[in-house]
């Protein structure tokens, strides 16, 4: 049975992450913490508020992030997936050149990281952005 590489380096992670806890836990986090990253999602596009990228990359990254090791590694995973999309979306739908892409990926990247070690979302945040977010 062969493994691509992708799935291969996902299942490294699980399992390093999944070292000093319970796989029930594990997952459990990495759930709430996938739900944490669909909302800053879902909540990005409802404010449709003009600079507020980053913020709700590191809002979506911190909130997982809480949720323990489980919701890090879901915020990771997802992060990274969401970035190498763009990477070839952008670039077709939004008219990006690649240098355009990697240097917007550059700073999402930064915010996710920001989000995930546990620093202050509201550093990105826009003013007026609604108090709601």
């Amino acid at each position: 049975m062969r493994m691509n590489l992708s799935t291969g380096i996902i299942f490294c992670f699980l399992i390093l992450g999944v070292s000093s806890q319970g796989w029930g836990t594990f997952l459990k986090e990495a759930g709430q913490g996938a739900k944490d990253m669909w909302r800053a999602y879902q909540d990005m596009k409802e404010a449709n508020y003009k600079g507020a990228d980053k913020y709700f990359h590191a809002r979506g990254n911190y909130d997982a992030a809480q949720r323990g090791p489980g919701g890090a590694w879901a915020a990771k995973v997802i992060s990274n997936a969401r970035e190498t999309i763009q990477g070839i979306t952008d670039p077709l739908f939004k008219g990006m050149t690649r240098d355009q892409v990697r240097e917007d990926s550059k700073a999402d990247q930064a915010a996710n990281e920001w989000g995930r070690s546990g620093k202050d979302p509201n550093h990105f945040r826009p003013a007026g952005l609604p108090n709601k977010y």
